[in-house]
């Protein structure tokens, strides 16, 4: 009878799909149900019974390929967990062992440079002064006494945004100076509420801007600028500070230092300032010969005025310096680019312990 058979087909089918694995269970799905599989052939034959035998029939059939497809894809949900957990267990990355040897990371070099000034001004004094990138016109230029015509005003030379009609253009800011502005602008604002607040002493490290681009300029770069203002600034001073500056961060205690006359439109005297090396060597502190580092001066009378601080009662000091420039002179390194490439090798050999921080020099 056909009852009796699916009954006795759909027993050993069970038998053999809970012993399958996956590629046999794949055949026998093919051997039960597919196009000439036991049960398929079943199916094609109701095409030749009674009608009411034929009913009976189908409802059986198709019960029993009902059941066979469940048990077939509950042994293949089997299957596939099982090979998943072997995938899982196979490919597990144990987190409790130690992870494989890497260098350590360093410092970068002008980040370093930043902390050895940071260190040696803090030593002195200063305090540490930062501000925007993007710079009005008047702190960039009009309150620096910067006149109209000056090449640094030059689109060619400054990276202008766009500005409303009738308005001066924002810049990117082509040196640390406007920081020195704000702070003036405050410090006066401030002795007009307590006449008595202590001078002003900052040093403002940051990114400058200025359209230019080769071996020893970049077009985004660094700058290191400081301010002294008092009622008794004297350019000894000045002298003093630099001098001490130097020695210390080329490490150099003796390193030859020289004030040249220069002009410069914020600072009045302005002055270059130049360090002994050796034109043949490079090594900083010998030789005959003189290398120009930074540039300074007393802070020119309009600055002041324009910053609402009388020059007839204050005056003071200021200076920049290219931390490109100084830690390439320091490390040996030739090429400004290099600062900039990502380079991980280069950052391990010029780049500093982060369990270092930087440190004054003993006696300096």
């Amino acid at each position: 009878m056909l009852g009796d058979d699916l009954k006795s087909l759909l027993e050993t089918a069970r038998r053999e799909i809970d012993a399958a694995d996956a590629p046999a269970l794949e055949a026998l799905r093919v051997a039960l149900l597919g196009k000439s599989g036991s049960v398929t052939m079943l199916l094609k034959s109701l095409g030749g019974m009674a009608p009411e035998e034929r009913k009976q029939a189908g409802a059986l059939i198709n019960e029993a390929k009902a059941k066979l497809s469940d048990a077939l894809a509950a042994r293949r949900a089997v299957l596939d967990a099982a090979a998943l957990a072997a995938r899982l267990d196979a490919e597990r990355i144990d987190v409790t062992q130690p992870p494989r040897p890497e260098p350590l990371g360093a410092i970068h070099p002008l980040s370093r440079t930043m902390e050895e000034i940071a260190a040696i001004f803090g030593a002195m004094g200063f305090a540490l002064k930062d501000g925007p990138d993007i710079e009005s016109d008047w702190n960039n230029f009009s309150a620096l006494n910067i006149p109209a015509h000056h090449p640094a005003r030059a689109m060619m030379d400054t990276f202008y945004l766009t500005a409303a009609e009738n308005e001066r253009p924002a810049v990117l800011r082509t040196h640390t100076s406007p920081v020195q502005i704000r702070t003036m602008l405050d410090w006066a604002r401030q002795r007009a509420e307590q006449p008595g607040a202590a001078p002003v002493r900052i040093i403002v490290p940051g990114r400058t801007f200025r359209a230019d681009h080769d071996a020893t300029h970049s077009p985004m770069f660094h700058q290191s600028e400081g301010l002294v203002i008092g009622p008794d600034i004297t350019l000894a001073h000045l002298k003093g500070c630099l001098i001490d500056f130097l020695r210390a961060f080329f490490g150099v205690p003796n390193l030859p230092v020289r004030f040249r006359a220069s002009y410069f439109p914020f600072t009045e005297p302005s002055m270059e300032v130049d360090i002994g090396w050796s034109r043949k060597t490079g090594e900083i502190g010998a030789g005959t010969d003189w290398l120009e580092i930074l540039g300074a001066g007393m802070v020119h009378p309009n600055v002041l005025a324009n910053c609402g601080i009388d020059p007839r009662e204050n005056q003071g000091f200021a200076f920049g310096v290219g931390l490109e420039r100084i830690t390439m002179l320091k490390h040996g390194i030739n090429d400004l680019r290099l600062f900039y490439e990502s380079d991980v090798r280069w950052l391990r050999h010029y780049g500093s312990s982060p369990l270092a921080p930087a440190t004054l020099h003993e006696g300096i």
